[in-house]
């Protein structure tokens, strides 16, 4: 693609300037944002991991319990 130049009123030049920081703080925000949940949802399949790990611990002693009362016991 050919490379034009571009023609802005003076009198909008400033303007323009003004609305291209607006947006780059808009987007330094986005980012700001986006790396803040990426913290949570790491976070958040952290705290999943642990609780399926809980879970899985608990569903071996539940199924010793049961496999104990379930066996007569050997003498």
């Amino acid at each position: 693609m050919e490379r034009m130049p571009v023609f802005v009123k003076v009198e909008e030049y400033n303007d323009v300037l003004s609305l291209i920081k607006a947006i780059r703080r808009k987007m330094e925000e986005a980012k700001e944002t986006l790396a803040k949940i990426n913290e949570l949802k790491n976070e958040e399949d952290h705290q999943v991991e642990l609780w399926q790990n809980s879970l899985v611990e608990i569903e071996k002693k539940v199924d010793f319990i049961d496999h104990s009362l379930s066996e007569p016991e050997q003498m």
